[in-house]
C-alpha cells in the first residue's frame, strides 16, 4: 500500500484543484478544508464529514480534491473515490448554474417520475446525469429523498416540488433559468 507524506498547507503553498493551479492567497477554500481535517484530527472515520465539507466549499469533488483528501487522511485514493461515488449526494463534475434532481425512489417511480424526466430532457435537450453545453442546467437522479407521501418529487435549485407534474416542473425550471434557452447539446 502506498504511503503519503502529508504536510499542512500554508497560504504560500499551492495545490492543483479543479484542473488548474489555485493559489491559496486567492482561494481560501483549501485552508478551510484543512481546518476541517485538523478539527477531525486526520481521522479516517471522518471521511464522510470531510467530503461533505469539501463539496460545500467547492461545489463538487474533482479528482485532485479527492486525492488531496486521500493524502490528508492516509487513505487509498480508491477508498475515497469509492465513498464519494457510493453516495448520490456527492458530485464529481462541476454542476451547472441550476440543478434539477429527480427522485427515483419506489413511490416516485410508481407515480410517474420517469415521464417527468423524459419531458424535461426533451424540453431542455439535456440528459439525466449531464450538464447543458452552456453550463446553465444540470440534471441529476437520486435514489430517494424521503418525501414519499408527496411523490413524485423533483428538487429544482434546492426547492422541493412535491406531487410534481411535467408542466409544473418545466415551468419551475424555466423560471429558474430566467430569460433565454439553455444551449443545445451536452457537456459531461
Amino acid at each position: 500500500m502506498a504511503t503519503f507524506k502529508y504536510e499542512v498547507l500554508s497560504a504560500n503553498d499551492s495545490l492543483t484543484v479543479g484542473g488548474s493551479q489555485d493559489f491559496l492567497k486567492d482561494d481560501r477554500r483549501l485552508l478551510l478544508l484543512e481546518k476541517t481535517i485538523i478539527q477531525h484530527q486526520h481521522r479516517k472515520d471522518s471521511l464522510l464529514e470531510i467530503l461533505h465539507n469539501a463539496q460545500e466549499l467547492y461545489g463538487y469533488l474533482d479528482k485532485d480534491l479527492l486525492l488531496h483528501i486521500s493524502k490528508a487522511l492516509n487513505l487509498p485514493p480508491s477508498h475515497v473515490y469509492g465513498v464519494a461515488t457510493f453516495y448520490n449526494f456527492f458530485k464529481l463534475k462541476k454542476p451547472g448554474m441550476h440543478s434539477v434532481t429527480f427522485c427515483m425512489g419506489t413511490a416516485c417511480f410508481v407515480r410517474g417520475i420517469e415521464e417527468i424526466i423524459t419531458a424535461v430532457e426533451r424540453e431542455f435537450n439535456v440528459k439525466r446525469g449531464e450538464t447543458s453545453a452552456d453550463k446553465r442546467l444540470s440534471l441529476y437522479v437520486t435514489r430517494c429523498i424521503g418525501a414519499c407521501a408527496i411523490a413524485p418529487n423533483v428538487v429544482v435549485d434546492n426547492e422541493l416540488i412535491g406531487k410534481a407534474t411535467k408542466e409544473a416542473t418545466i415551468e419551475r425550471i424555466k423560471s429558474s433559468l430566467g430569460s433565454g434557452e439553455v444551449e443545445a447539446g451536452r457537456h459531461n
